[in-house]
């Protein structure tokens, strides 16, 4: 009997399909299952929650209609009533200016809205319902920051006052009416509490890039500076929960001196951090797991898939054999606990699996499928493994390799992640995934400067972006093409952000390894992005420009490093074909950055093609915008390879 033939691989547009289920959360006392079901169209949404029995999951579903409305998160406010973040557009038409007859462009106000729901009744409340001009002109009324185990009739709600400053309300789930508690200063973006008790408040920069945690111990009137923190590079201090007391917290970070970032109570009073627990050698922390009731339950790494070191004896049994349950071939998160940790809620999703819901009965010893994000057969996409890759200097680094399906030899597109101090993981990837399906190998190396390994770690690649960095690239690269006999003559490499920075270098260092390079959002130019950094730094003792400066280096004594470092510079040297990709609004790299790289290629007459994204920030546009580039890098990387 002849053997089936292998499936057919996806095309691009399959890996863009709109998400259909998109949460499954757990009421607190772990009896019922809510399940968020996107249905209809982008143009026309229909919103619908499925109500099930969790001791009987499987069975019938009780259907709630939302309407023609995008929902982006669910949860439960108590076990009768569910709070659901909604998407509104409108679209408010154009107006003629005075003195002229032309009519202006429409424009599409989007704004966030929190609706409370009764399960059983179906009774509708839209939080802060009383408050009219409020909901005519605040355009986020959409961010809950505690249940409030204790007091099941309300909430915690940050909203914007009037005068633009921001507020934190009690706001009552049942008939929406809201009651302000604090009043932040112009620069606060939010609170954390415990025991419903502020205890924490976040100041952020204009520029949005550090914030400035204040703390106040219960019964205190003044908040007092704790530190400032960066929001998106490399942050070292995070919000967990509430401590063992009220005057105690719950927080992720790395103690003075040490080298990995673990979780750690505060005392509110002396702002003192006691010492880690459940640290691990060379891994940083990822996060602190809480049960319903917002108890400590464990702390997540990443090991050779996510793993948890549990403060409860006996859980770390049952993840693992949640984890045999998929053959250990994916991450399994514990996204919810039930209050008495009999039930949770597992998020699961590898390299072959785009996210799926299960839920875990600990007692019944039980699995069962709640939904999933999208429709694709794993056997359809490429399986991962990891790699231990030596270096040339001797040291060690972690890469990530997925194969194509039919894991047949061929070409190798090299995707550097961003940050630097952020690092890959073993999970699903929808750029790898659409590279994979064209037959293509793709190779992710946590090169030495990433994050997640330990301070010591990331140090290693400190003021060696244009040559350590590039080197662990290069050589993760010559071990899978000799390992796996791969075609060391197609070989291509891609990134975003930092991992843009890198792709260009890597064309400028290796002209004869790099047939294309792909540019998403990347730095160009070192001297010119520390000077923009130094320059657009709004903290008060330069602190943004500082950690730049410690990790690209110093122009003052590294100039001519830092300009051999500048793909910019070197333009003449790269022989391959290059696209550029760029959102004009990026806060973090500025445009200016992929412009002048832009000129540069085109006056040393090379290969470049340049695509800037409007009203678009650090690569974060629509998945329309995105599905169309990818195809665009697929054609360049085709026309590469042939």
């Amino acid at each position: 009997m002849a053997s089936a033939a292998p499936a057919a691989a996806y095309a691009a547009a399959d890996f863009f399909a709109r998400p259909r289920t998109q949460a499954v959360i757990l009421s607190p006392s772990g009896a019922r299952i809510a399940v968020l079901e996107q249905l209809g169209t982008r143009d026309e949404p229909r919103g619908v929650i499925d109500i099930l029995d969790a001791a009987q999951p499987e069975g019938r579903r009780r259907r709630i209609e939302l309407g023609k409305l995008t929902v982006e998160a669910l949860e439960w406010a108590n076990d009768q009533r569910l709070l659901a973040r909604v998407l509104i557009k409108r679209v408010v038409p154009g107006r003629k200016p005075m003195g002229s007859n032309l009519i202006g462009p429409s424009e599409t106000l989007t704004s966030r809205r929190i609706v409370s729901i009764d399960h059983e009744t179906n009774d509708t409340v839209v939080l802060f319902e009383g408050e009219r001009q409020r909901l005519r002109y605040s355009m986020d009324l959409g961010r809950v920051i505690d249940i409030l185990p204790n007091d099941p009739d309300h909430v915690l709600m940050t909203a914007w006052e009037a005068d633009g400053v921001m507020g934190l309300h009690r706001v009552n789930i049942n008939n929406g009416a809201a009651e302000r508690l604090e009043r932040g200063t112009s620069m606060t973006r939010g609170w954390q509490t415990h025991g419903g008790v502020a205890v924490l408040r976040r100041d952020v920069n204009p520029r949005g890039t550090v914030e400035t945690i204040h703390a106040r111990a219960p019964g205190e009137k003044e908040w007092r500076f704790v530190r400032r923190n960066r929001i998106v590079d490399a942050p070292d201090f995070s919000w967990v929960g509430g401590g063992s007391r009220p005057d105690t917290v719950l927080v992720s970070a790395r103690g003075e001196g040490e080298d990995v970032e673990a979780i750690r109570e505060m005392n509110l009073h002396s702002l003192v951090l006691g010492p880690p627990m459940q640290p691990r050698p060379g891994r940083d922390v990822l996060y602190g797991l809480l049960d319903a009731r917002r108890r400590y339950v464990g702390a997540a790494y990443y090991g050779d898939r996510l793993e948890y070191d549990f403060a409860e004896e006996g859980l770390a049994v049952h993840h693992r054999a949640m984890n045999r349950f998929f053959d250990d071939d994916c991450d399994v998160h514990l996204s919810q606990v039930s209050d008495d940790r009999n039930r949770f809620i597992a998020y699961v999703e590898g390299p072959r699996e785009p996210g799926a819901w299960y839920l875990y009965d600990k007692a019944a010893r039980s699995m069962s499928n709640l939904g999933s994000r999208y429709d694709l057969d794993f056997e359809r996409l490429g399986g991962c493994d990891l790699l231990t890759v030596r270096t040339r200097d001797g040291a060690a680094i972690e890469a990530y390799l997925t194969a194509p399906p039919g894991a047949a030899p061929g070409p190798l597109v090299v995707m550097p992640h961003g940050g630097p101090e952020a690092r890959d993981q073993r999970g699903y990837d929808r750029q790898v995934q659409v590279l994979a399906a064209q037959g293509w190998w793709v190779l992710q190396p946590n090169f030495r400067g990433s994050g997640g390994y330990g301070q010591a770690f990331a140090q290693q690649g400190w003021r060696r972006w244009g040559e350590r960095m590039q080197e662990d690239v290069e050589d993760a690269v010559a071990q899978v093409v000799r390992d796996k006999g791969l075609d060391g003559d197609r070989v291509a490499i891609m990134g975003t952000s930092y991992g843009g920075y890198a792709a260009l270098m890597g064309a400028v260092r290796r002209p004869d390894l790099y047939k294309a390079a792909i540019s998403i959002c990347g730095v160009t130019d070192l001297v010119d992005m520390l000077a923009w950094e130094r320059r657009d730094d709004d903290t008060p003792t330069k602190e943004v420009y500082g950690f730049w400066k410690k990790r690209i280096g110093d122009p003052e004594t590294d100039g001519p490093m830092l300009q051999a470092a500048s793909p910019r510079r070197r333009a003449a040297e790269i022989t391959c074909p290059v696209l550029l990709v760029h959102g004009v609004d990026d806060a973090i790299v500025p445009v200016i950055q992929s412009r002048i790289m832009n000129s540069a290629l085109r006056s040393a007459r090379k290969s470049i093609d340049y695509v800037e994204v409007p009203d678009a920030g650090h690569s974060d546009w629509d998945d329309e915008v995105e599905q169309g580039l990818m195809e665009r890098y697929v054609a360049l990387l085709r026309r590469a390879f042939a």
